[in-house]
């Protein structure tokens, strides 16, 4: 059953209660990732996520630690370039101990200055582990392409010498402008007592807010840009990455866009699986996914192949892309996609840590809840004639982006820039 409470201090709580499930899992999440950030600022989001851990007024680090691992339970944290969000999974006998745990990471870390000091290390590493995975670094680089100078072009953990750079101060007056009650979700699912648990959160948080006036969002819808871009690197793959305008997270076609990315590319039944892999031998990571905003979204297509064999699977690709924005798909194709999206959509809403993701997403996104069935009948509803539209509205070769990292020679580059720019 679906339940929503706004505190009095603007903080919403949304819950979902599964008397069926054995666990809990609980998400506190703010309004607020790397697009926010300005240039000086970047990577501040993703860092105050790690400071979070590091110790509050009544724990250290290591109390954390063994407080979840005595519960059996898992605490955890992620930064996307929208949002952050802390959350915990237990069992529902442990929900008291592991609200007071999350609310106490959320609400009284110290963020001590020796603690950022020592972050600013792990960071760093984990920066130049991206450097070091030419899967990652490619949607990277991709993403810088498509995005252009817009923030959501950004990398979610920052830069190095911005990184260097951070004090407490940067981060309390980030926290301060950003972390308002009135962009705070606080996500519940699993099994649980309602009446408990909403008089639990709203102590627990009811002092929790700002005198100032809240301030209005700065984003703005980015534009999705077109071109080449490439990168030598001595690898034994070259990674490519062909981008496609999408659509926003809450856009009236989306569910039309989730049916065409797995036609695409979205499964192992997929026609780029089956044509470049299956038939041909020519990749052994070949897929396409969707990056929804709040406010605008791409199509991606990542694969993986030897540096002789680049051009004729960009061909077999593009080739892919055309086919569809000119025939579309055939019911027989139709059907099979819709059956694999709602089975999909079902085995993974089984969890409490999946529906609590659900219901944040959803009052984020449209400020409301919607349900399995309905979700169902949005799969159902979709059309080949639909899918026939929204394909020829994004595959427009004029607006393909592609990026390549590998080992490419300048002849081979200079080729690709002029068949495919």
């Amino acid at each position: 059953m679906y339940r929503k409470l706004i505190l009095d201090n603007g903080i919403r709580l949304v819950t979902e209660r599964i008397p069926t499930l054995k666990s809990v899992t609980i998400g506190i999440w703010v309004d607020v990732g790397s697009r926010d950030e300005v240039p000086v600022e970047a990577g501040y989001s993703h860092f105050i996520e790690h400071m979070f851990f590091k110790g509050t007024t009544t724990r250290s680090a290591t109390d954390i630690s063994k407080e979840i691992d005595g519960l059996g339970g898992e605490i955890n944290a992620f930064t996307t370039r929208e949002t952050t969000t802390f959350y915990v999974k237990v069992l529902d006998q442990h929900l008291p101990q592991a609200l007071d745990l999350l609310s106490d990471l959320f609400l009284r870390s110290r963020l001590e200055k020796k603690e950022i000091e020592k972050e600013k290390q792990v960071i760093r590493e984990e920066i130049r582990m991206v450097q070091d995975d030419p899967e990652d670094l490619v949607q990277d680089l991709h993403t810088k392409l498509v995005m252009g100078r817009h923030p959501l072009s950004r990398p979610i953990l920052g830069k190095e010498s911005t990184i260097a750079q951070i004090t407490r101060q940067d981060l309390l007056r980030y926290i301060d402008t950003h972390y308002r009650p009135e962009r705070i979700v606080i996500a519940v699912a699993g099994n649980f007592d309602q009446l408990k648990l909403e008089a639990t959160v709203a102590h627990m948080f009811a002092k929790y807010g700002h005198t100032s006036r809240a301030l209005p969002s700065k984003r703005s819808p980015p534009n999705i840009y077109c071109g080449v871009t490439m990168k030598q690197k001595p690898l034994e793959q070259v990674h490519l990455c062909v981008g496609l305008p999408g659509v926003a997270a809450g856009h009236k076609d989306r569910y039309a866009v989730y049916a065409l990315n797995s036609v695409l590319g979205g499964s192992v039944s997929s026609r780029l699986f089956q044509e470049i892999r299956e038939k041909r031998g020519l990749s052994y990571s070949i897929y396409s996914f969707l990056s929804g905003y709040s406010d605008g979204g791409t199509i991606t297509i990542y694969a993986g192949t030897q540096a002789r064999e680049v051009e004729r699977v960009l061909d077999l690709i593009y080739r892919e892309i055309r086919k569809l924005a000119r025939q579309g798909i055939d019911s027989t194709e139709l059907k099979r996609t819709k059956d694999q999206m709602k089975g999909g959509l079902m085995l993974s809403l089984e969890s409490s840590h999946s529906r609590m993701n659900k219901l944040a997403k959803d009052e984020l996104i449209a400020g409301a809840h919607t349900t399995l069935e309905d979700m169902l009948k949005e799969i159902d509803a979709v059309t080949e004639q639909q899918i026939s539209r929204v394909a020829q509205d994004s595959f427009i070769s004029k607006r393909i982006a592609l990026t390549a990292l590998g080992p490419i020679t300048s002849r081979q580059g200079h080729a690709l820039s002029a068949r495919y720019g």
